[in-house]
């Protein structure tokens, strides 16, 4: 198994809602190529003012993607892709960061519930990104069990340090496209396909990472 670094007017009839993407049990499942053209197309409805809404799923399905995304993104992913509450599996921790909870979370996901897709989602903004970058700027100690995810951060700010640009900016990419590449890495998620977004911090448009 990989491991980490260290270990939004008149009333209108609301739109119908579009067929879901994942499954009932012994239903063919939808390809990854699939599911990521829905969650790019609902976060476009997002970005533009008009989600759907769609707070509840039909019972007994299974979601069609996994999400590691970061606490202190102020949207859930769930708002900010336009899926319904139950579509999507997030896991959510400061920065992306991952430890051994996180990937048995997404192995569940992928291998038990046969999500098709993960996408690792950092954003702009980041306020783990942020305390990751004073550390290593002024050698300040970080509190408690934040020091860990400091740690964690820290090694993609380190390889993004003296780039032309925003030191922030090139973390986040950095760290988002590290947690990509290392559950892409690992067996245990060979049956999903994996990719790696951020989030503007005006209106949540997101955009995929090479």
């Amino acid at each position: 198994m990989a491991t980490p670094h260290r270990a939004l007017g008149t009333p209108t009839a609301p739109a119908p809602r579009p067929p879901s993407p994942s499954s009932l049990p012994g239903e063919p499942r939808p390809t990854a190529a699939a599911v990521l053209d829905r969650l790019l197309a609902g976060n476009v409805r997002y970005t533009r003012g008009r989600s759907r809404q769609p707070y509840g799923p039909p019972a007994g399905r299974r979601p069609c993607a996994v999400v590691i995304g970061c606490v202190d993104d102020p949207v859930p992913p769930e708002l900010v892709l336009d899926q319904p509450i139950g579509e999507l599996l997030c896991v959510r921790t400061a920065g992306q960061v991952l430890d051994e909870a996180v990937l048995g979370s997404v192995q569940y996901g992928v291998q038990e519930l046969g999500a098709p897709l993960v996408l690792v989602l950092g954003h702009e903004r980041c306020a783990a990104v942020a305390a990751t970058l004073e550390r290593l700027r002024t050698g300040a100690p970080v509190p408690g069990h934040l020091e860990l995810l400091v740690e964690e951060i820290a090694p993609a700010a380190r390889r993004t340090r003296g780039r032309p640009g925003d030191w922030a900016e090139h973390t986040l990419r950095a760290q988002a496209t590290w947690v990509r590449d290392a559950i892409r890495a690992d067996p245990a998620f060979g049956a999903a396909q994996v990719v790696a977004a951020r989030l503007d911090a005006g209106l949540g448009l997101m955009s995929l990472l090479p």
